[in-house]
């Protein structure tokens, strides 16, 4: 069991964190791992495949969303059996049309409720080496931003880190649940002219950088009202784009 590594710098670590959840799924399912059995060590894991505690963390976070597996205070992870007649069944958002931006406005405002309170605890709770990784991930999405590349898996990873600082597994494990393929990504349209790609740009990055901050100095009161005013200003924009949609087909 092993997962395909590329030192390349450019080598994004949401495609790591794909790789090593696949290869863990089929573990799993193949009885590599039975019910009730214990994944090997987050060091472990690390040694083995070749990635970051990070990458393992957010692979062992989508396990658990699933209830694949569950953590063990003081004991590890453990495989769970998937047909447990009363273990708690988790939200599902499968079904969510990714297709229709109502849906996406809807998803918005669950966003919305759970991470500012996110954002709160993060200010409060974060540990220095947090701190750096939310840092870290704040400059991957301005370089993707400053380089016109996408930038939905780096904008994931920067609210991950959040959810993390939160100390709280279940604001990871509740966006990891939802999953990157819902950062919003529409607002810049290709018939959109340059100056209002660059306001845009700008804008995004304000936002971000205003949470960061609150979140680095703090601010644990600054940075609720930073992500509110963020994930508001996505939906603002989302329901603007479907008003231009419903205007156009009439």
């Amino acid at each position: 069991m092993s997962v395909e590594t590329n030192s390349d710098t450019g080598k994004k670590s949401g495609t790591l964190v794909s790789q090593l959840d696949e290869t863990l799924r089929r573990a799993i399912a193949s009885g590599q791992f039975p019910p009730g059995s214990k994944l090997p060590s987050e060091a472990q894991l690390t040694a083995a495949h070749g990635v970051s505690r990070t990458v393992v963390r957010e692979a062992i976070a989508a396990l658990r969303a699933d209830r694949l597996v569950e953590a063990r205070q003081g004991a590890g992870v453990f495989v769970l059996e998937t047909s447990a007649p009363n273990r708690p069944t988790m939200l599902s958002l499968s079904n969510t049309d990714l297709a229709r931006v109502s849906s996406m406005i809807e998803l918005l405002e669950l966003r919305t409720a759970v991470e500012v309170e996110a954002a709160g605890l993060a200010a409060l709770r974060r540990s220095p080496a947090q701190e750096e990784v939310i840092l870290e991930r704040h400059d991957a999405v301005r370089a993707c931003l400053e380089a016109a590349k996408p930038t939905s898996e780096a904008d994931f990873a920067l609210h991950l880190a959040i959810a993390e600082a939160t100390n709280n597994p279940r604001f990871r494990e509740f966006l990891t649940m939802i999953g990157r393929n819902l950062i919003p990504r529409a607002a810049l349209r290709p018939d959109d002219s340059e100056a209002d790609q660059a306001a845009y740009i700008k804008l995004l990055d304000d936002e971000h950088n205003a949470i960061v901050a609150a979140i680095s100095n703090g601010d644990e009161e600054g940075a609720r009202e930073a992500m509110r005013r963020h994930l508001r200003g996505a939906q603002l924009r989302y329901r603007t784009l479907l008003r231009e949609m419903r205007e156009s087909v009439r």
